[in-house]
């Protein structure tokens, strides 16, 4: 047993004497050092990044007497030696790591941790051959970093850069830094319309109003009711120049229709009506209209027509505002070409003319009605292809037959207190349209120009009304380039702000303007609110 506690007290003994001389060496050297006497340490700060699941070493060149972390659920600091950290990675997010030495300095670290890469090389690979068969002939450049996938490179259109970028965030999030063809100008496509109308009518009339203004000392008359007869009276005075006087009656006429017979010896007549009249109107518009492809256009050659509205009382009177409503031919579209190289038209012709023969007089105003013809629809056609895209065919027929009972049944005799009167009306219509996709004139071709059957007055100023045309660097535009960015196509395609017309907005049957009649302040029409448009 002796032996064995003598080796154990000789071990102690000699650690023990060890660690003395340890301590006391560290203790000599430390005044030894250049710092020592009257150093000042200063705070410094560094970067550091990490993976999940990684670990970094920090190389310090003092000995380290403490260590300290920001949030431990993110990065583990450890100590591995008097001079080395390491810090492990554990959660994705920013913190902070202070190291103190033992002559009083500390260092200053930002830690970065990011998450743990989730795709390798072969991920990549299989995103570049999924390009090149999707997109051929496309220079697509696909990187990693950071966690994002970089797409750069050039592509035709938008629609393969949105495929590319589908590809390519299979495997994660995406930076789409392509640029992409500049594409050509957007199509012009022109409408031409023919809207072509023929309306026939025919109308015969026959009757027969019998008067008698004395005969066997009697005034009266025979009349079926149909046509208007004369007022019969026993005055004998005449009353007006459409009046017939004797000493036994009188007739005055309201309508003299078309034959008028009187006997003197009699004192008999008869106002005969036997007319037959025939009528046609025929209509042929081809309003020309040119739109971009999605763009809508509006064209309208007519005028206005005023008509008077009760707006409310003045003085315990009706206040009567007068109002303009459109008229003439106007054409609305909308033209899209599709992936098929069709062209889908949404179009509204329209052709309205005043109609005199259904006119309404109102307090003095005469209001004439509206003869319209509206086609509202959406076809599809190729470029050059004509549709009919409306057509109607009215026929109508109205017969009045009239006579006296009895009397009108009589044969031969009986005509005489019958009356007929029969109308034929037959209207033709038809609404073709043809888009065509065309080109502007090349600059310095001669344009189009009417003919004028009378000269002009010369002009007062020989002076151009327009800017020089000699072109300068400082009106030439910069020729486009070949390819931009994709962000840069997709902002020069948004909508353009919507033009705005202060007045002749309204369509056909709506306001456009009003004047009050009875002195108040009212909207203003414009110089031109009732003359034609064109």
């Amino acid at each position: 047993m002796r032996p064995k506690a003598g080796v154990i007290i000789v071990s102690c003994s000699a650690l023990s004497l060890a660690l003395c001389a340890g301590r006391i060496a560290l203790a000599q050297a430390a005044p030894s050092t250049p710092t020592s006497a009257g150093a000042t340490f200063e705070d410094s700060t560094n970067e550091l990044s990490v993976a999940v699941g990684k670990a970094v070493l920090v190389d310090c060149a003092q000995p380290i007497q403490r260590v300290a972390i920001g949030l431990g659920d993110i990065a583990e600091a450890t100590a591995v030696s008097p001079t080395e950290v390491m810090i492990d990675g554990k959660a994705p997010g920013e913190t902070s790591l202070i190291i103190w030495d033992i002559l009083g300095g500390r260092q200053f670290f930002n830690i970065t941790v990011r998450p743990i890469a989730t795709i390798s090389s072969d991920n990549l690979d299989s995103i570049r051959r999924e390009l090149r068969t999707e997109l051929p002939g496309q220079t697509i450049r696909v990187s990693y970093s950071n966690s994002n996938i970089f797409l750069r490179g050039t592509v035709n259109d938008l629609t393969s850069s949105t495929r590319a970028v589908e590809i390519a965030s299979t495997a994660g999030k995406v930076v789409n830094l392509l640029d992409v063809n500049v594409p050509k100008s957007d199509s012009q496509i022109l409408l031409k319309v023919r809207i072509a109308s023929v309306d026939r009518n025919r109308a015969r009339q026959l009757g027969i109003n019998l008067f008698n203004l004395g005969l066997g000392n009697a005034v009266g008359g025979v009349t079926t009711g149909q046509f208007s007869p004369p007022q019969i009276s026993n005055s004998g005075t005449s009353v007006g120049q459409e009046s017939l006087a004797v000493p036994g009656g009188s007739a005055t006429f309201s309508q003299e229709l078309n034959l008028l017979a009187f006997f003197p010896g009699l004192d008999t007549g008869a106002s005969i009506s036997a007319l037959e009249t025939k009528g046609v109107v025929q209509v042929l518009a081809e309003p020309n209209l040119m739109a971009a492809d999605g763009k809508e256009a509006s064209f309208l050659s007519g005028g206005q027509y005023p008509y008077p509205v009760v707006s409310g009382t003045s003085g315990g009177l009706p206040a009567v505002s007068i109002e303009f409503k459109e008229y003439g031919i106007r054409l609305n579209f909308i033209p899209t070409i599709t992936p098929r190289g069709t062209i889908r038209l949404q179009v509204a012709p329209e052709v309205s003319a005043l109609d005199y023969t259904n006119e309404v007089t109102l307090s003095g105003f005469t209001v004439p009605g509206l003869t319209t013809r509206r086609v509202n629809t959406e076809v599809e056609l190729s470029d050059g292809e004509s549709l009919l895209i409306g057509g109607l065919l009215d026929k109508s027929l109205s017969d009045t037959f009239s006579k006296i009972p009895f009397i009108g049944d009589i044969p031969i005799l009986g005509k005489l207190f019958q009356s007929d009167s029969r109308t034929r009306n037959d209207s033709e219509l038809i609404v073709i349209v043809t888009p065509e996709i065309v080109a502007p004139f090349a600059a310095g071709t001669p344009i189009p120009a009417l003919n004028y059957p009378l000269p002009f007055i010369p002009p007062n100023s020989n002076i151009p009304m327009h800017q020089p045309d000699e072109k300068t660097a400082a009106n030439t535009l910069a020729p486009p380039p070949a390819t931009i960015p994709v962000e840069k196509l997709i902002e020069s395609m948004k909508p353009e702000k919507q033009l705005v017309i202060e007045s002749g907005t309204g369509g056909f049957g709506t306001s456009s303007g009003m004047m009050n009649s009875g002195g108040g302040a009212g909207p203003s029409t414009g110089a031109g609110a009732g003359a034609p448009q064109q």
